[in-house]
């Protein structure tokens, strides 16, 4: 993909007219192909391409290839032989991916097919993955350094079990795009109803996964409707074709670059005399911005060091990133070797020898504790020492049989891994490159099992019964003061409210508007905000995943006892993940308690303008790890009761517009 592409024929136009060689319009208009192709963009978008069987992958992927004319003359006409050879009566573009014999005689994708192609404006590296579910692992495979993935669902069929399987498999993966083609369409004469239809079942399933970017194209890759041009046959799609889709989707925030990672593959030390001092570590930087004058320190050993340049093969630069490959000059002759990594003093990874994963497994022989399997992570190596599999995952229905005990072909499942040597990691929702890692059979050296490391060496088993169990030898204490009986005496009942946005959107602003309003009209309520809470109760807490859990749990358990006490929790919490506000929604419902989820919807470039607290800046500057927005994922409700967006109205009246919810909710007798 750095060379310019092959001239082993002229390029095909999108309407399959040859260039002719020697001369004239479809000449001219080969080369000022090749000229764009060769100057190719910086920007590179990898992607995969996933659906159940014949749902038109590889016909979409040589649709894109044909009508963007990145098909050489040569291989048209190999691919119109064999369309002919093989009785068609069109040109069979899917041939163009599906390269094995197996797969054209069977008309499926067996193996994983990679294509390169790039536009004016992209580049773009195409992984084709199987459909059938006897290749999840190839999908797995394919999909694992996608930017994005295209599922494509048959217009005719729907919704069907492989579609989830690979919307899930996405999900798990971190793929922070989907774009979700609706194919075939010219076989439901165009129809919207069933677009919209296929748009809602695939929504109401996609809710219980992690998706934060979902978009929806109805296509016809055999006629090309909506795949590089826009249709005629469908003017009530007002969407963008899928190429341009492709060619514009942002993707430049997607990578860390705040988490300083650089796992040393190589000590450069040339032989030569007139370089005999020269000592430099290379590898690929995987996440942050390094510079020379950076304070660093080497894991797992912890020597720490001073950046003292960066050479590349076009010589020194003033800074790397994600994915440069680079070397690393360091101020103090120290121990680096390969399977260290360099990080920042005050940002380090987990450096840990036991942690939880989700584990995909490819070999026909079962995860068995009698077979000896190394663990394969960035650079480094390390024997397995136990595997314990927590349960397992029907991908179909997101049920977890908690009875299994092993992994067999093409099996999801979380796996408790202890290794004899310690990692340096972090979770694969943070770094897709320190957070994933492959188990290798010692015996036969194959690739068994790749997996995403989802947390650190906290058990799940302890951890949910500490967040969903009282503690030991304890019971709960009542009194004769009854919730009923204080509700009655009180003249009013409590309820929680939870303002849930990203920093900076202004959930506090409005809480603490709501908080006053109840209070001067004499109704009992209290702001629970999150800064203030780590200034005590939460004080002790970090901001990692687990960290941030625990938060919302404490949180919610102080405001559904003020909720009890009959006054309105007023919760001001970032609280980043879906699933602790469910838990924390769950909580309330279980004790037959209002929860109200309000949704503070502001843009993170509005928050970043206003950053009152300084935090952004500070995470942009690399002295603030872990910021939701920047260096972590924040997941919008699904469902939210309320939405308030930042911008369209003044704090008084979203104020209002809490107060009517309340009203509405039969928790104010009147508008105060």
């Amino acid at each position: 993909m750095d060379g310019p592409p092959s001239t082993s024929g002229i390029l095909a136009n999108g309407n399959g007219k040859l260039a002719e060689p020697d001369g004239g319009p479809a000449a001219d208009d080969a080369q000022a192909v090749f000229r764009r192709l060769t100057e190719r963009p910086a920007d590179l978008l990898r992607f995969a391409t996933a659906g159940s069987v014949d749902d038109g992958k590889s016909t979409l992927i040589g649709r894109l290839l044909y009508d963007s004319k990145q098909v050489l003359s040569d291989q048209l006409e190999h691919v119109e032989q064999t369309s002919e050879r093989m009785g068609h009566d069109f040109l069979d573009l899917s041939l163009l991916t599906d390269g094995l014999r197996a797969e054209r005689e069977q008309g499926i994708t067996i193996d994983v097919a990679y294509r390169y192609f790039a536009t004016a404006q992209r580049r773009f590296i195409i992984a084709d993955t199987p459909g059938h579910e006897q290749y999840t692992r190839n999908m797995v495979t394919g999909a694992s350094t996608a930017d994005l993935a295209i599922v494509l669902i048959d217009a005719r069929k729907g919704v069907v079990a492989q579609s989830k399987r690979h919307a899930f498999i996405s999900s798990l993966l971190g793929i922070p795009h989907i774009v979700v083609c609706v194919n075939k369409m010219d076989l439901v004469d165009f129809d919207e109803a069933v677009f919209d239809a296929i748009v809602e079942d695939f929504d109401t399933f996609a809710a219980r996964l992690e998706m934060p970017d979902v978009t929806f194209i109805p296509i016809s890759a055999l006629h090309g409707d909506n795949v590089v041009e826009r249709s005629e046959a469908m003017p009530w799609y007002q969407g963008p074709p899928l190429l341009y889709h492709l060619e514009h989707v942002h993707i430049a925030s997607d990578r860390n670059l705040i988490d300083v990672r650089f796992p040393v593959q190589w000590v450069i030390r040339p032989p030569a005399s007139s370089v005999t001092d020269y000592r430099a570590y290379a590898g690929q930087v995987a996440g942050g911005v390094m510079r020379p004058g950076d304070d660093v320190v080497v894991l797992p050993g912890g020597q720490r060091s001073t950046i003292a340049g960066i050479d590349t093969l076009d010589g020194a630069v003033e800074e790397a990133f994600p994915p440069m490959s680079v070397a690393i000059r360091l101020t103090d002759d120290i121990d680096v070797g390969r399977g260290s990594t360099i990080v920042r003093p005050h940002n380090q990874p987990t450096t840990a020898n036991s942690f939880e994963c989700l584990l995909c497994w490819m070999s026909e022989q079962p995860l068995s504790p009698r077979r000896r399997y190394l663990v394969k992570h960035t650079t480094r190596m390390t024997m397995l020492g136990a595997a314990d599999v927590r349960y397992r995952i029907d991908v179909e229905t997101l049920h977890r049989d908690e009875t299994a005990t092993t992994l067999g072909l093409n099996d999801l499942g979380r796996v408790h891994l202890e290794l004899s040597s310690p990692l340096v990691f972090d979770s694969y929702r943070r770094n897709r490159v320190t957070g994933s890692l492959i188990l290798i059979d010692e015996a036969t050296n194959e690739t068994v099992g790749a997996g995403v490391i989802l947390d650190t060496e906290v058990d799940e088993a302890e951890t949910d019964h500490a967040k969903s169990e009282r503690s030991p030898n304890v019971r709960w204490q009542g009194t004769k003061m009854t919730r009923e009986r204080r509700w009655q005496t009180l003249g009013h009942s409590g309820a929680t409210v939870w303002f849930t946005g990203l920093p900076g959107a202004g959930k506090s602003t409005v809480a603490a508007a709501v908080e006053e309003r109840l209070i001067i009209a004499g109704r009992p309520a209290f702001l629970l905000d999150g800064d203030n809470l780590r200034h005590g109760l939460n004080g002790d807490l970090g901001f990692d995943e687990v960290a941030r859990s625990e938060n919302v749990r404490r949180t919610a358990h102080v405001a559904k006892l003020l909720a009890d006490s009959g006054t309105i929790a007023l919760v001001s919490l970032v609280s980043p993940y879906a699933a602790d506000r469910a838990a924390a929604a769950a909580l309330h419902v279980a004790d037959s308690l209002d929860f109200i989820e309000v949704y503070v919807n502001a843009p993170l470039e509005l928050c970043e303008e206003r950053d009152p607290k300084g935090l952004y800046a500070r995470a942009r500057a690399g002295e603030l790890a872990g910021l939701t927005g920047v260096g972590a994922p924040y997941e919008p409700p699904p469902e939210p009761d309320l939405v308030l967006v930042a911008g369209e109205e003044t704090v008084g009246g979203e104020v209002e517009r809490v107060i009517e919810l309340l009203t509405a909710r039969g928790l104010l007798p009147g508008a105060p």
